[in-house]
């Protein structure tokens, strides 16, 4: 009788669920109009309408004022509290707001964060630089860290009212669109107001302008409350025990880990050195216009103009390449464009200063950031976990902020050090060409992670 080896045969592998075929442009359409997407775009408008008014903007007001580059440099400093935000994100994910809880977790905040935005402010527009650089720089921080409150939330929402990929990348699209508008607002509307009504009607015109984030909160739905994720013991236990406390501050990072492994440091590093160049870049910009001799008129009007239509084309581009390439080609395009756009402003100072020169490096400059911000912010939002997804998407969106809200304090005295010898237009101009080179860190860790999802598709 012979013997035969019957090979232990492996069960061949299930075939890989079908790729979901590409959205029909009906389809596209259909979901434009669902009152989710124009809800989200209020709500980006309401969360972009404070940034600048404690950046950019205030240091434009404060050079006008006869304020030390130096000075705008270190207040820019506020600005820190948005890359804090995950340190009381937990709570956010756990405790209803006071007062307005009443209208759900996520709404009840929203509405407390905005409101506190509106009246900060307001008190900013009361006081003014003549109080003393301490008591604007006190009221601009209470801005920043209610802002950023309201940033926490708002970006748990979209998350959370997605009911599938496709809805949170026009969520994601649709925030963009309203956060870059209030941008085009605070950052060159405000100026051809404060040129003929005065900086502090444009900042008491801006706290009106924070209804739109109220109404808006007031409208939109309450997601289901999430459980959260799978393996956590403490998922029902109070705040005030040490489980429920430990679960709130320790398991979103813990889980986020777990889900990422290996490449989570190297996702972290990557997206905290995305930004680095538009962060460091972004006190001196007002300064240099101030210093260039371009009137307020002018910035404003070419950056409500040409700024606004090359926002929106940026944000289609950058939407249809991470459709079409996916998200990691367009994060290295993105990454390698804004270096690029931010370099190009040394052209103003060595090349022309004239308004339509002008308008051709905002014209970039718009584009560029545009097309890379819908691209960072997809691939961040794919990267929570549910039932974490405040705390979560907080740390990631604290993490792009992190090395640049830190280094920008230092912004005014790196122009004023690379300036000695030289004419302050020249040391403007070295300093933009080092921004764009500071793209240069994220554009290699985009290459590896790249190449790293490639070979985990390979396997």
């Amino acid at each position: 009788m012979t013997t035969t080896h019957a090979a232990v045969r492996r069960a061949p592998e299930p075939p890989p669920p079908p790729k979901r075929p590409p959205a029909t442009r009906r389809a596209v359409l259909r979901s434009l109009r669902d009152p989710k997407v124009a809800v989200m775009l209020l709500l980006g408008f309401s969360s972009g309408l404070p940034f600048f008014l404690t950046g950019n903007t205030l240091g434009y007001w404060l050079r006008d004022s006869g304020t030390a580059l130096s000075a705008i440099g270190f207040i820019s400093w506020v600005g820190l509290a948005y890359s804090l935000k995950f340190l009381w994100a937990p709570i956010i994910d756990r405790v209803d707001a006071p007062i307005a809880g009443r209208l759900g977790r996520r709404r009840g905040w929203m509405f407390t964060a905005q409101l506190l935005v509106g009246l900060g402010l307001l008190a900013m527009a009361l006081t003014g630089p003549e109080a003393g650089l301490v008591t604007l720089g006190v009221l601009a921080l209470v801005v920043a860290f209610s802002s950023s409150t309201q940033d926490i939330v708002v970006d748990a929402w979209r998350i959370e009212v997605a009911t599938d990929g496709d809805e949170l990348g026009l969520l994601s699209s649709a925030y963009q669109l309203g956060y870059r508008f209030a941008i085009m607002i605070t950052e060159a509307l405000i100026l051809i107001v404060a040129n003929h009504l005065g900086w502090p009607f444009g900042y008491t015109t801006m706290a009106a302008l924070m209804m739109v984030g109220i109404t808006a909160t007031l409208f939109a739905m309450e997601p289901r409350r999430l459980a959260p994720a799978a393996g956590s013991n403490a998922a029902t236990a109070p705040l005030t025990t040490v489980r429920g406390l430990v679960d709130a501050i320790a398991s979103p990072f813990i889980e986020f880990f777990r889900a990422h492994g290996s490449l989570a440091l190297l996702m972290l590093a990557m997206i905290s050195f995305y930004q680095l160049s538009d962060y460091f870049s972004a006190p001196m910009y007002n300064p240099y216009y101030v210093d260039l001799g371009l009137s307020k008129d002018v910035v404003g009007s070419i950056r409500a103009s040409v700024g606004t239509i090359a926002t929106i084309v940026g944000i289609g581009a950058g939407g249809f390449s991470a459709v079409r390439f996916g998200y990691m080609r367009t994060l290295i395009a993105g990454v390698v464009l804004k270096s690029l756009v931010i370099a190009n402003f040394a052209t103003l100072a060595w090349f022309s200063a004239d308004p339509r020169w002008f308008g051709v490096v905002m014209f970039a400059d718009n584009f560029g950031i545009g097309f890379g911000g819908v691209a960072l912010v997809t691939y961040m939002s794919t990267l929570t976990s549910i039932g974490y997804t405040a705390t979560q998407y907080a740390l990631l969106s604290s993490t792009y902020s992190w090395i640049g809200k830190i280094t920008k304090g230092f912004s005014g005295v790196m122009v004023e050090h690379l300036a000695a010898g030289r004419t302050l237009l020249d040391g403007y101009a070295l300093f933009f060409i080092t921004c764009g080179m500071l793209g240069l860190p994220a554009l290699v860790l985009c290459l590896v992670l790249a190449r790293a999802a490639h070979r985990a598709r390979a396997a």
